[in-house]
C-alpha cells in the first residue's frame, strides 16, 4: 500500500490521480455564486458560526459574469509557477489527453440553485479538455431527488470524467453541530450520503478538528464514524478563526481586557503539536482506503485571528510526515483496533 502512496504515510489525493489517472492533477476553485439556506432565511441568515463571508471560498475564482472557460483560465494562471509558459498559451484548452484541472465550486452551497444552472455551470466545467473531473461542495440539506438526477445524468454523458461530491458534516456530535449553525440532523447526512452512494457518486466528507467543547476523543469517534460510512475521501480541516465571523466575534470578547462571555465554550484554538497530535491519532485510525484530501486548510492571512502558526502549511506538513516517520505511523496502522 505505501508504493502506491508515493512517500507519503498516508493516501493522499496526489496519489490517487498519480495511481488512477496517471499524472498530477491541480484543484481550481471556483466560486459560483450560489447561496445557502444558512444565510438566504431558510434556517438562518448569519451563517454557519465559523464561516466567512467569502462562503469557505476565499480562495476560489469568480465564475460570475464570466464562462467557466475563463474561470478555469484565470485559476490555471495563479499556477503559472507549475506550468511551462507555452501551456499557459490562449489556446490552453485544445484538447489534451493529459488533462488535469479539477474544478472545484467551492464557496457556499453549490447544490443550492435551479436545476438549469446547475447544469449549465457543471457542463460548462466538464466540456474544458484540460478538466478531469468536478467537485462539488453542498450541504446533505441540499441534494434534492432532481439534483441526484442531474449528476446521475452527467455521469452517464461524460463516462471519462468524474464527478465528486463533498459535504459539510463537520462533526457527528449534535450538540456541536447546533451551537456552530450546521442546520441539519445526522440523519439528513445519512440519507444523503445513501442515495448519493446508490447513485455511485463518490462522496468526500468535511470534517472540522478543533470545535469548540470537543475532546480529542469525540473527534475520534467522528473519525470511527466515518470508517462505517466508507465514503471515497475526506478533509481534515483545522478550525480557523476569522474576523468578520460570530466565531471571531465571540473569540475576540474572550481575549479582551476583561473578557466577556459570549460562548458556552472557552475558544482555544489548537497548539500546533496538540494538533499534529490529533491528527496522527485521526490517520492511523481511518481506514486506509479512504482518500485524503485536506490535511489543514488555509486560512486568509488578511482575515485570520488564530491560530497563526496554520499559515505555514508546508511547515505544518512536513512536521507531520517527520513525527509519523519517527512514530513508525501510517494511515490505517490502528484501523479497527
Amino acid at each position: 500500500m505505501q508504493q502506491e502512496w508515493h512517500g507519503k504515510p498516508y493516501y493522499s489525493l496526489d496519489a490517487w490521480c498519480k495511481n488512477t489517472l496517471h499524472r498530477k492533477c491541480y484543484k481550481i476553485a471556483l466560486n459560483a455564486h450560489m447561496t445557502c439556506p444558512n444565510r438566504d432565511g431558510t434556517l438562518d441568515t448569519r451563517g454557519c458560526i465559523f464561516c466567512s463571508a467569502g462562503g469557505s471560498g476565499d480562495f476560489a475564482v469568480d465564475v460570475m459574469g464570466k464562462s467557466m472557460k475563463t474561470q478555469l483560465a484565470e485559476g490555471l494562471a495563479r499556477l503559472k509557477d507549475k506550468f511551462s509558459p507555452d501551456r499557459l498559451s490562449p489556446d490552453m484548452f485544445s484538447p489534451d489527453e493529459n488533462a488535469c484541472l479539477i474544478a472545484y465550486f467551492q464557496a457556499y452551497t453549490n447544490t443550492y440553485g435551479p436545476v438549469s444552472h446547475l447544469r449549465q455551470i457543471y457542463t460548462e466545467a466538464l466540456e474544458c479538455p484540460w478538466v478531469c473531473g468536478i467537485s462539488i461542495a453542498t450541504r446533505p440539506d441540499c441534494l434534492p431527488e432532481e439534483v441526484t438526477g442531474l449528476l446521475i445524468e452527467l455521469k452517464r454523458n461524460y463516462p471519462d470524467k468524474f464527478i465528486w461530491i463533498e459535504l459539510g458534516l463537520q462533526t457527528i456530535h449534535e450538540q456541536t453541530a447546533a451551537f456552530i449553525r450546521r442546520g441539519y440532523p445526522l440523519s439528513c447526512f445519512e440519507e444523503a450520503f445513501g442515495r448519493l452512494n446508490e447513485a455511485d457518486i463518490p462522496v468526500i466528507v468535511h470534517l472540522i478538528l478543533g470545535l469548540p467543547g470537543e475532546t480529542p476523543e469525540m473527534m475520534l469517534q467522528s473519525v470511527r464514524y466515518l470508517n462505517g460510512m466508507a465514503p471515497f475521501g475526506i478533509k481534515l480541516q483545522l478550525l480557523h478563526i476569522l474576523k468578520d465571523t460570530d466565531l471571531g466575534a465571540q473569540y475576540l470578547a474572550q481575549q479582551s481586557d476583561p473578557p466577556v462571555s459570549g460562548s458556552p465554550f472557552v475558544l482555544r484554538p489548537l497548539e500546533r503539536d496538540e494538533y499534529l497530535k490529533l491528527l496522527t491519532d485521526c490517520l492511523r485510525r481511518l481506514s486506509p482506503e479512504i482518500v485524503i484530501h485536506r490535511l489543514t486548510g488555509d486560512g486568509p492571512r488578511k482575515n485570520l485571528l488564530a491560530p497563526l502558526w496554520s499559515l505555514d502549511k508546508r511547515s505544518v506538513l512536513n512536521a507531520l510526515h517527520r513525527q509519523m516517520r519517527i512514530l513508525d505511523a501510517r494511515q490505517g496502522d490502528l484501523y479497527r483496533i
